[in-house]
């Protein structure tokens, strides 16, 4: 066996393992745990007698060395605080607890995370003030601590965090000004200040930030000048502040000499209003009928009265708009509010948003979001581009039976997806997306659609159409149907289980799906070269003769960056994220190559949790440590060896040691 082992040992395959140390954080999860979950009602899988690291600790992910790195714990009902031990994971890169219950203050203790990338609180009952140590935090990417109850003024230290890329900390109840120092974030991509009781003007130094395309201070009482070079942002929403000015700006009056910045009063303050204005009833400090005097007359009854007049139509009009919107909007049935997994279904989140605001799904249904009108804002989804793909609302009602539940088929964070007949009688699933969910900038979400109608291959799932209601407020994907499900089915089976896999039919799914990513992954003139980011058991469909199909291939050109966001940690916590990806917050080819290894290995062992075990017996060929044992030893020895060696390559933890999908295939075509 020694000798098998050491003819298939190749320079480009043989990776050195890592040996690693049983978790010396046991205790400090322990900790957390009774800190997070006081009534030990959720996390009964940490357990003093397990090992966070072996797969058994829910939403917990380990390096090589047995460190945890990760947490995911998102909408699991968690009803504690969250504890200063957390400070004590040091290797932490990824703190997920959003969509929880949590409540009371963040502990200092959290900024000792040092390698920390992503920090989502976000949807929960914590109070109060946005601790300054976060700005010590120099690898933070991501923070999330919207829909909060967060109060107090945004500390200049934020201004520090040279990598952030997001900031969304709208739905609280923050004071204060914006500081200037946040014009220093010069990878700030994206960040939402809305909803809160900010005031002020807008720092000049937001113009300079190169990588901002996001922009959201609605729903505060800030005033003075909108700098005009935040015109070229992608998205910029400003509404309800009713003292800002500028030119350029759709329902913003024109600044008078009053509004431009004040020497006496630097940024982020700008202009001194006569008096501040209150958070219910925002008051403009513009005066154009009259010079502006230091003292603030009083309204007169007249004035009292037609406010109260305007509001109470404004109320009354909201209020029909709201009954009209009900009726005409079909609803979806469900059995069930929350997937399998506890994650949010797509019905939920969107109810979660109307009252909270969830970044998840932050964008307003808008009745001029229409992408199957010619005139679309110019670009053209016509007939004569997409031809045959384009389908109407009328079918998709009829092949779903107006969405019925017995045509359901799952749900997940941001989509639905129903079982349809067509008129022509094949079986298709079409998959309903929120319009929330999708990319809020037109021509990109045209773009995304034209990449995934130009994929064509005998592994990937084939894309029959789509549909955008604007009545609906959602855009559907036809898909080929699948009838035997997906990968997940063949794995974890009991001993003797009638859907065990035989020995062939495993590789041919591993190769099949190998070509469909390296067909993703080839330039080629009809297509660009194309990173899945998504990869996992769930994601490949097999046909009754066992033929693999990779589904939702470039399906993120269409999403929004926080659904993007969101899925990713269900794939952390899973085990198929590339641990580099927590350093660079960007997918590769050589992520997929990772993701594609677990999967490998869950074909081979028929677990989906994959441990460090599993992976020192495929390098080893200790076959009782990676191979499954309903075979009951039925399988090529000599292929299994191999292909526990290209799998172990894929899940190198440095990139560049991983094996690209060219090479693999090349490796596989001798099978």
């Amino acid at each position: 066996m020694g000798f098998l082992c050491l003819i298939l040992t190749v320079s480009t395959l043989f990776l050195p393992p890592i040996l690693s140390e049983p978790t010396a954080e046991l205790g400090i999860l322990l900790a957390i745990k009774a800190s997070l979950d006081p009534q030990g009602r959720r996390l009964s899988s940490w357990s003093a007698a397990g090992d966070p690291c072996d797969g058994s600790f829910e939403g917990v992910a380990c390096d090589e060395r047995g460190r945890v790195v990760n947490i995911s714990l998102q909408g699991k009902g968690l009803a504690g605080e969250l504890p200063p031990e957390i400070g004590l994971l040091e290797r932490l890169s990824g703190l997920y607890l959003h969509f929880n219950k949590l409540h009371g203050v963040l502990p200092k203790e959290i900024a000792n995370l040092s390698r920390l990338a992503d920090l989502y609180l976000n949807v929960n009952n914590l109070s109060g003030e946005i601790l300054p140590h976060l700005g010590n935090m120099s690898n933070l990417q991501v923070l999330q601590l919207c829909c909060n109850k967060l109060t107090g003024s945004l500390p200049t230290e934020l201004g520090s965090l040279e990598k952030l890329s997001v900031l969304a900390l709208q739905y609280n109840q923050l004071t204060g000004a914006i500081p200037a120092s946040l014009g220093d974030l010069r990878m700030l991509q994206r960040m939402d200040l809305s909803f809160n009781r900010l005031f002020g003007s807008i720092p000049v130094k937001l113009d300079n930030l190169p990588m901002l395309e996001v922009l959201d201070i609605r729903n505060n009482t800030l005033s003075g000048r909108v700098p005009k070079a935040l015109k070229r942002l992608k998205t910029f929403l400003y509404a309800n502040n009713m003292g800002l000015c500028g030119v350029g700006f759709a329902s913003l009056e024109s600044c008078s000499a009053s509004d431009g910045p004040n020497p006496n009063r630097p940024e982020p303050f700008g202009p001194v209003p006569s008096s501040l204005p209150k958070r219910d009833i925002p008051v403009s400090a513009n005066c154009k009928q009259a010079p502006c005097s230091n003292e603030v007359s009083r309204p007169s009854n007249v004035v009292i009265l037609g406010a109260i007049a305007a509001l109470v139509i404004l109320v009354v009009t909201g209020l029909l708009t709201f009954i009209w919107y009900r009726r005409q909007k079909q609803k979806i049935a469900s059995t069930s509010e929350t997937t399998s997994n506890g994650q949010l279904s797509t019905d939920q989140a969107k109810r979660v948003y109307r009252k909270t605001g969830s970044p998840l799904i932050s964008l307003d249904y808008a009745n001029g979001w229409d992408p199957l009108d010619k005139g679309w804002s110019g670009t053209g989804l016509s007939q004569e581009v997409f031809g045959s793909f384009l389908f109407n609302i009328e079918d998709i009602e009829s092949a779903t039976q107006h969405f019925s539940e017995v045509n359901l088929l799952g749900k997940s964070r941001f989509s639905t997806t129903y079982k349809g007949i067509l008129r022509d009688r094949s079986a298709v699933a079409i998959k309903c997306i929120a319009k929330s969910s999708c990319k809020s900038d037109e021509a990109e979400f045209v773009k995304g659609l034209k990449i995934l109608i130009s994929l064509e291959h005998e592994n990937l799932l084939r894309l029959r159409g789509f549909c955008c209601s604007k009545d609906r407020g959602e855009c559907f994907l036809i898909y080929d149907f699948v009838p035997d499900g997906n990968l997940l089915q063949f794995l974890d089976l009991k001993p003797g289980s009638g859907k065990v896999l035989e020995w062939s039919p495993r590789k041919s799914i591993i190769h099949g799906i190998a070509k469909g990513i390296g067909y993703l992954h080839a330039n080629k003139e009809d297509k660009p070269a194309i990173v899945h980011q998504n990869i996992s058991a769930e994601k490949v469909l097999i046909d009754l003769h066992h033929n693999p199909f990779l589904s939702d291939a470039a399906l993120h050109n269409l999403l929004a960056d926080d659904i993007i966001f969101a899925a990713l940690k269900d794939s952390a916590a899973m085990g198929y994220l590339a641990p580099e990806y927590t350093s660079t917050g960007r997918f590769t080819e050589n992520s997929d190559v990772y993701a594609f290894g677990v999967v490998m290995f869950q074909i081979l062992s028929g677990r989906c949790k994959i441990s460090r075990l599993t992976r020192r017996g495929a390098d080893s060929c200790k076959f009782e440590d990676f191979m499954d044992a309903n075979l009951n030893g039925s399988f090529s020895e000599s292929e299994a060896a191999k292909l526990g060696k290209i799998a172990f390559a894929c899940t190198h933890e440095s990139p560049s040691r991983r094996p690209a999908m060219e090479f693999i295939l090349q490796e596989l075509s001798s099978f």
